[in-house]
């Protein structure tokens, strides 16, 4: 199911007035990626640069054009660990978060 543009609207509006909301968009992604939820956590992942840094600005970020990145992101990409790694690490410096993983049980 295709989001609607009003949904897409929704998260980019109400990312740029909560903090918070943006840290758990990008908490959620990581976590549901190393959960092995790949489809997912790369959906919640466009989402949130979408809502925050766009994809041209990520792409002067990373070096990679910006269209390698929506594809790498996209429904059909497969983003080797290299990609999505560099990816997430300037997502972190950019929005000056720090994810660390945590053992449990």
């Amino acid at each position: 199911m295709a989001l609607t543009r009003d949904f897409k609207a929704t998260v980019k509006a109400r990312a740029e007035r909560d903090p918070a909301f943006r840290t758990a968009l990008l908490t959620e992604a990581v976590e549901l990626l190393l959960a092995g939820e790949l489809d997912t956590g790369k959906a919640v992942l466009r989402d949130y640069i979408n809502a925050t840094i766009g994809f041209e600005k990520l792409g002067q970020e990373t070096g990679t054009p910006p269209k390698s990145l929506m594809r790498m992101l996209g429904p059909n990409g497969n983003p080797r660990a290299s990609n999505l790694l560099a990816v997430i690490g300037r997502l972190q410096h950019i929005s000056g978060l720090h994810l660390a993983v945590a053992a449990s049980r």
